[in-house]
């Protein structure tokens, strides 16, 4: 079946939150983001205000996965796959989306948080497409990627 883009409604954070607990690596489930302060109330808001830009991809009406970023800031805050819609190009092509969008809302600065453990998945991937260290590593211990 075909993967299908298109910008985050408010109505998706339920499926993202649970989307969010089933990933491969650094799976959160909806108790660990409750936690942190995120929930499926503070996600729609967050969509509906504008304030987090956000694209899902989608095979027929099941989310395979999504990215969002921090229109403020221009922090991208999570891309978070489906195991078995891995290495078919679609987080390439979510957070290749939500970088565009994030550039079009004005920020020059993109960054993100990273595992700095070489074996993680995302270490390897941020890298190869263009993210770069910046020396700075975060409260959690994760390494603060930038994007030129």
């Amino acid at each position: 079946m075909t993967i299908h883009y298109r910008d985050a409604l408010p109505d998706d954070a339920a499926a993202c939150i649970d989307l969010r607990g089933r990933t491969r690596e650094n799976a959160f489930s909806a108790a660990q983001l409750a936690e942190l302060g995120i929930t499926e109330d503070s996600w729609a808001a967050g969509i509906a205000d504008g304030d987090s830009i956000g694209r899902v991809a989608c095979e027929g009406e099941r989310m395979a996965g999504y990215c969002f970023a921090d229109r403020e800031s221009g922090e991208v805050l999570v891309l978070a796959l489906l195991p078995e819609f891995e290495n078919r190009g679609i987080g390439r092509q979510l957070l290749q989306d939500v970088v565009s969008l994030t550039r079009d809302a004005g920020n020059t600065r993109l960054f993100l948080a990273c595992s700095a453990d070489p074996r993680s998945r995302s270490y390897g991937f941020y890298r190869h497409l263009g993210w770069k260290p910046t020396g700075e590593i975060d409260e959690a211990g994760d390494e603060i990627l930038a994007l030129s």
